[in-house]
């Protein structure tokens, strides 16, 4: 558990999370453009989430793919539903 709540503390890591958190297959370069990062700080961040285990990754030639772990346990499904819930409702109260 320390694993995911050291990997979703960065907002970065959080926003990357969101977009792949759909059930979609996202290629890097997606989340580069929509969360302004450069290829290498993104592959970093994306790297923390495979490490513990909420994504998974796929090469496809020179880009890598990203899509939410379908077997992580439900317990860490809901804690990061909640997370990604809470943040967006935050997002909305403040703007």
């Amino acid at each position: 558990m320390q694993d995911i709540l050291t990997a979703i503390c960065d907002p970065i890591r959080r926003a990357a999370l969101a977009i792949v958190w759909d059930g979609g297959e996202h290629c890097v370069c997606e989340l580069m453009a929509r969360l302004v990062a450069s290829q290498s700080r993104m592959s970093r961040h994306m790297k923390v989430l495979r490490e513990a285990g909420l994504v998974r990754d796929r090469r496809d030639a020179q880009w890598v793919r990203y899509r939410r772990n379908p077997d992580l346990a439900p317990e860490f499904v809901a804690v990061i539903d909640a997370v990604l819930a809470a943040e967006s409702n935050h997002e909305r109260q403040v703007a």
